[in-house]
């Protein structure tokens, strides 16, 4: 559905972003930028001062461009987890945070800047409207690679942007000035299956283009800067319920000839079947396995800061009082999963299979998946005065990395394309993901022929890269041995349905049920869940699968909230 709006603040509010075009910067240091939001500046530089034509200019404005990103960056994550079901506010949270997630949504609140995504947007299309992609030297094109970079953030700033705001202007090229301004804001909103079956169309022809090489940025690599394409036109999509295409799309990615991705294997377990006392080790899937990251400044004079690390953690500078905490709902997700050891003793021909007791443990986070003791953990010390300045429990969240926010790393991309799998028809493959991994031994033995037939190239893996021994389920990550776990199973109906592809139709919403678990499992404090929720209500045209979950975040049901999620126009923050 299209709506038209005549708003005067929504110009101005738009025209925040118009005039920030960060046109080459003086050094690669992420420098601050306020003087640039309004028109009179002398350092805006309009389109008869310049052009991109030179390659330093090139590189800046990219960088630019991620400057503009680091003041979203945050708000992506909270806007996915304040408005979910595995995060609550604290009684120290600010009024911002606690409105969030009360749904209870103004235009003060400071989460609410939608100038801020349209300044990313702006750079862009006056970066693609201005670069000379047509310059060669020793016979490569010079600017073809940021040109694809830059596609890549404006496709991905307006994904961010529909699972905030629902319906939003579709602006693709540069504004320059006020009457520009107010022609974009008066035209019809689109939804976000019509934004991302533009950018679709828009990204496809530079599939091939290879991401840019900068090198080191302030210490950084910048291989990590920049959105595969391949991995963001899957996840535009799946929100467009293109579901092989995506399928493809992502399963291209992670099986590229020269650059494989596979799944991390490292896990957290337990030490032997016998002892429960402390897993081993702890699960950090911000490690390796990280592919694209916005890259976040120390001080805040060189830029943009993240303050997420005070949001969800306990520091000297909140005074130990954090603002957002897990719920209930994300506990009680994580117990209920039954985690299983195949335990091999000493000259014994089979194999126990043993289920962890779901007692007895020092702390109640140990029951069931450990991912979540992993990445959470709430001390009370219990050696402050009642007048003390400081808080008495202090919360660490080991996932919150305050010098970058993670976009795309492996598990999630391998769990999407086992979604993306699931609603193309093949839930035995999807949830062959889950379960065991995914390589061509795996589909030999655990997925029926005609599936794996009909499935063809998007479930085709190289021997020689992808090997029984090297793959893992996603569910094994934190719930042990999930391959010999008899409680963790492909769904199947009672009795025997008329046809194959009954049966079929019955397991894709029970499979796509177990994928979103996982993702929440997986990607908790992320910044996807709200979102994964949302994807699938959409899908499903039910809009309790979003709101049963967050009503019921806080271990009871919120009947107030539930009803007012039960309207999707609700879901999303008001345009100014």
């Amino acid at each position: 559905m299209m709506t038209k709006i005549n708003n005067k603040k929504s110009v101005r509010i738009l025209l925040a972003g118009v005039f920030s075009y960060l046109l080459p910067l003086t050094s690669y240091l992420f420098t601050s930028c306020e003087n640039m939001l309004t028109p009179e500046s002398d350092l805006v530089e309009y389109e008869e001062d310049h052009t991109l034509n030179h390659a330093t200019d090139s590189v800046y404005s990219v960088m630019g461009i991620i400057n503009k990103m680091q003041i979203i960056a945050d708000r992506v994550v909270l806007l996915g987890e304040v408005r979910g079901d595995l995060v609550l506010p604290t009684a120290a949270a600010s009024n911002d945070l606690k409105h969030l997630s009360a749904f209870d949504f103004n235009e003060s609140n400071r989460y609410n800047q939608i100038s801020d995504y349209y300044a990313v947007i702006n750079n862009c299309n006056y970066y693609l409207a201005h670069v000379d992609t047509a310059m060669e030297r020793r016979g490569r094109n010079l600017f073809m690679r940021e040109y694809a970079a830059v596609k890549s953030y404006r496709a991905w700033t307006y994904l961010q942007l529909a699972q905030a705001y629902g319906e939003v202007p579709l602006i693709l090229t540069p504004l320059m000035t006020e009457k520009e301004a107010r022609e974009a804001m008066n035209q019809p909103r689109v939804g976000i299956k019509a934004i991302c079956d533009t950018f679709i169309d828009d990204l496809t022809p530079y599939v091939g283009v290879n991401l840019p090489e900068f090198g080191s940025v302030n210490g950084m690599s910048s291989d990590y800067f920049f959105i595969p394409m391949r991995a963001l036109l899957g996840d535009l999509c799946l929100w467009a319920g293109r579901y092989q295409e995506a399928a493809r799309w992502y399963h291209d990615y992670l099986t590229d000839r020269y650059e494989p991705v596979r799944m991390s294997v490292q896990r957290i377990t337990w030490p032997n079947a016998t002892q429960f006392d402390r897993p081993n080790d702890r699960y950090n899937p911000t490690g390796s396995e990280v592919i694209t990251y916005i890259p976040m400044e120390s001080r805040v004079f060189d830029g943009t800061i993240s303050d997420l690390r005070n949001l969800f953690n306990s520091t000297t500078e909140n005074n130990y009082y954090y603002e957002l905490t897990s719920s209930p709902a994300m506990s009680r997700i994580s117990n209920d999963q039954v985690y299983c050891i195949e335990n091999e003793m000493p000259g014994a021909t089979t194999k126990d299979t043993i289920y962890v007791p779901r007692s007895g443990f020092n702390r109640k986070e140990y029951v069931g998946d450990l991912r979540y003791s992993s990445n959470f953990q709430l001390s009370s010390y219990g050696t402050q005065s009642e007048y003390s300045e400081y808080n008495s429990y202090n919360q660490y969240v080991y996932k919150i990395n305050s010098s970058r926010i993670n976009l795309y790393r492996a598990t999630m991309i391998y769990l999407r394309y086992a979604e993306a799998l699931n609603r193309a028809g093949y839930p035995q493959s999807a949830f062959a993901i889950l379960k065991y991994g995914i390589c061509d031994e795996v589909l030999e033995n655990r997925v029926d022929p005609i599936e794996v037939k009909q499935a063809g190239e998007l479930v085709s893996f190289d021997r020689n890269v992808f090997r029984l021994e090297d793959v893992l389920g996603v569910h094994s990550l934190g719930s042990g041995d999930s391959h010999a776990n008899a409680f963790y199973m492909l769904p199947q109906p009672e009795n025997a349905l008329a046809t194959r592809q009954d049966t079929v139709n019955y397991q894709i919403p029970l499979v796509e049920d177990l994928i979103i678990n996982e993702m929440a499992l997986e990607g908790a404090f992320e910044g996807y869940r709200f979102n994964d929720l949302m994807r699938v209500a959409l899908r499903r045209s039910d809009a309790s699968y979003l709101a049963t979950p967050v009503s019921r975040r806080n271990g009871e049901t919120d009947d107030t909230l539930y009803q007012l999620l039960m309207d999707s126009k609700n879901w999303y923050l008001p345009l100014p």
